[in-house]
């Protein structure tokens, strides 16, 4: 089924088709025609299916038709949980906006850039505003913006804005926006905290969820090797010498650890830099913009790469580390694989990580074999768990006896 057969403008199409567009993914082709019905939506797919372009496209559509004379205004609200997503759609906006009769102001709203130059670009003309939450606030504190002509408001990735500790940050923003406006909410997993804020938002959604196409993780090749974490080092150097992976996107467990690893695989003539949260926002730009032109090979990650990427052409994701949450599992070798491409995820794990990624297994629907490789097998004892006393029935407190005590003392 073409973009055509779904609603959307000849003044959009050209944009589609000059962006290697041919045809809808299955979140796209379900939710533009519910979007330009003017729905509420809560729509959820895996990640990489195209869940960014099934809201862009008809909002811009609607905002074409609906655009009002003189400065421009703010009738569009998109939230998402990083800085480089938030850009994504950001450019999302003005690439699929180019052969609109009048193209839309689409402003960023983000951390680690002048909130001044922000809120100017803002007061000049603004028709849709990306951005994160935080910084959002922080623009609303100044009392210099009017979102009183909002009509569309979108989260996107909206369980990991959850986990970032949205959920207090949006009883603000809905106090500052109008009641009556359009809600879509796009995530790859809908927890139960999500429902309860869901419905904070929107009474009445159609809810669009995507499980009978190939999920992406099926078009990615996943393995996992056990090895030791002194010779996880020189056993990725190996794997890159011969898999010959072209691009590498290798997640490791903290900031710190990053950049130690990237300036080693420098010192060994490899092309990698780190990538987390403490660069500054033009150093993050900058880094990523080398990655995807190719002039970077490994990117050594936090998590904050998990979500929201859209890099064509990375060969393969390495868990350095493990993700802690089982969910993110999922989005970091998410990365690969990506519009219908293959691609190949490994994760290393040693004693330490195997109840772990027994649960990851689990929660993941998958059964990987491990494998070990010459020269850098696992060695050594799986440590011997402690185990420590039985409780004893009937010896702790209850939960009314340590209420009655804290009332004696008040």
């Amino acid at each position: 089924m073409p973009f055509s057969t779904l609603g959307l403008s000849p003044d959009i199409l050209p944009a589609l088709e000059k962006s290697g567009y041919r045809l809808p993914t299955s979140i796209q082709e379900k939710v533009i025609p519910l979007v330009l019905e003017r729905h509420d939506v809560m729509a959820r797919a895996q990640t990489g299916s195209g869940k960014s372009a099934s809201f862009v496209l008809p909002i811009l559509q609607l905002w074409s038709k609906s655009k009002g004379e003189g400065k421009a205004k703010i009738k569009a609200l998109i939230l998402t949980p990083t800085r480089e997503l938030t850009l994504q759609v950001a450019e999302a906006f003005e690439t699929f906006g180019e052969f609109l009769p009048k193209k839309p102001k689409v402003v960023s709203v983000i951390g680690g850039e002048s909130i001044g130059d922000q809120l100017y670009a803002i007061q000049q003309g603004c028709d849709i505003l990306v951005a994160t939450s935080g910084r959002l606030l922080d623009v609303v504190k100044k009392k210099q913006m009017n979102l009183s002509h909002l009509e569309f408001f979108v989260l996107d990735e909206a369980d990991k804005m959850l986990d970032l500790g949205f959920a207090e940050e949006l009883e603000l923003i809905l106090k500052e926006i109008p009641k009556e406006r359009q809600n879509l909410l796009f995530s790859a997993t809908y927890p139960p905290k999500m429902v309860a804020i869901a419905s904070k938002i929107t009474q009445n959604p159609i809810e669009v969820t995507i499980e009978s196409e190939e999920p992406t993780v099926e078009r990615i090749s996943q393995r996992v090797i056990e090895v030791n974490p002194e010779n996880r080092g020189p056993l990725l150097r190996h794997l890159l010498n011969s898999e010959k992976w072209e691009q590498v996107l290798v997640f490791m467990a903290n900031k710190r650890a990053a950049d130690n690893i990237a300036a080693k695989f420098k010192k060994y003539g490899f092309l990698a830099e780190s990538f987390h949260g403490d660069l500054i926002q033009e150093e993050r730009t900058f880094t990523l913009g080398q990655f995807k032109s190719k002039k970077i090979r490994i990117l050594f990650a936090t998590d904050i790469a998990a979500r929201g990427l859209d890099i064509e052409g990375i060969s393969c994701v390495v868990n350095f580390d493990l993700p802690r949450s089982p969910a993110d599992y999922i989005h970091r070798i998410g990365r690969t694989g990506r519009a219908g491409k293959s691609g190949f995820a490994v994760s290393f794990i040693g004693y330490e990580e195997q109840d772990h990624f027994k649960l990851i297994e689990k929660r993941s629907n998958i059964k990987l074999i491990r494998e070990q490789i010459e020269g850098f097998e696992l060695r050594g004892n799986a440590p011997i768990k402690a185990k420590g006393p039985e409780p004893i029935k009937g010896k702790g407190k209850s939960k009314k006896d340590k209420l009655r005590e804290q009332a004696a003392k008040k």
